[in-house]
């Protein structure tokens, strides 16, 4: 079905692409508070590294089949053959570093879930328990890390995760709806704003 070409949609965000305009116009900023979705999210942000995202938005189907649904419990415990197995499917992005972070990701999300630390109220007492909310006029104005994520990315780190730097970090925010950064001239600006409580 193709996209609805008379919606303004931001400037990243391939008009051409269903697949794309899908992802931006239903997901992308809306809050999520699920603690092992989130941690999905993460992972498939690390993934992205060096990568396009509409790459594994695509992938998105076969890297989740790969990877058990994204449980955390059974990624953890992944050996050599699974790393094997997952290197030699074409519908996932091939890459053992990705991989092994992925696996020590899941092993870090536990050691935290074993200390009492809820994945997700840890990120989201980054952005005082609602999303943040910017008014950015264009996309050339929204940066590609702040601050706030640096912090975070440098405090996932201290907890073992990998593949999460301040520019991974910040993309997991937007998309998350930790921060709102859909441009004011889009279509999905206000009713996201709305979720997280703004006027």
């Amino acid at each position: 079905m193709p996209a609805d070409q008379t919606l303004s949609r931001c400037a990243w965000v391939p008009e051409n692409d269903a697949l794309y305009c899908a992802y931006h116009d239903t997901e992308w900023g809306v809050p999520e508070y699920d603690s092992r979705a989130l941690w999905e999210k993460l992972i498939l942000d690390g993934m992205q590294a060096g990568l396009a995202w509409i790459t594994i938005l695509r992938k998105r189907e076969t890297i989740r089949a790969a990877f058990d649904q994204f449980d955390p419990e059974a990624i953890a415990r992944y050996g050599e053959e699974d790393i094997a197995r997952i290197l030699s499917d074409p519908g996932v992005i091939r890459s053992k570093a990705k991989t092994a972070a992925a696996i020590g990701n899941a092993q870090a999300f536990l050691d935290m879930r074993e200390a009492g630390e809820d994945f997700s109220e840890f990120l989201w007492t980054y952005a005082g328990g609602k999303p943040l909310q910017t008014d950015f006029p264009s996309s050339g104005q929204v940066p590609a890390k702040t601050p706030l994520s640096e912090q975070i990315a440098k405090d996932l780190k201290k907890r073992g995760f990998k593949f999460c730097g301040p520019v991974i970090v910040y993309a997991f925010m937007q998309a998350v709806g930790m921060v709102n950064d859909h441009t004011t001239d889009c279509h999905r600006h206000a009713p996201v704003k709305a979720m997280g409580g703004g006027a």
